[in-house]
């Protein structure tokens, strides 16, 4: 499975290492992905998801029941849930 977080679609990003003689080199820059269990209590069950720490953020801020609708909604979150 990709490192993909499932709440906001964040993914790794690509760009240069650059020395001082500005020797570019590719590096990736990987997001903070954590495998975390959340419970649903309108459903009264646990899911596991993969998310970012803004991810995080946001299941705080709107909760669960309502970030899961919303990633659903933009198709970050594809799989049932």
């Amino acid at each position: 499975m990709s490192r993909v977080c499932e709440i906001t679609g964040k993914k790794v990003m690509m760009g240069n290492n650059v020395s001082h003689a500005h020797n570019k080199t590719k590096r990736r820059f990987d997001i903070n992905l954590f495998k975390k269990k959340f419970y649903i209590p309108e459903e009264d069950r646990w899911v596991t998801l993969k998310v970012s720490k803004a991810g995080l953020k946001i299941i705080d801020k709107k909760g669960i029941a309502a970030a899961i609708k919303d990633a659903k909604a933009k198709g970050y979150l594809t799989r049932n849930v």
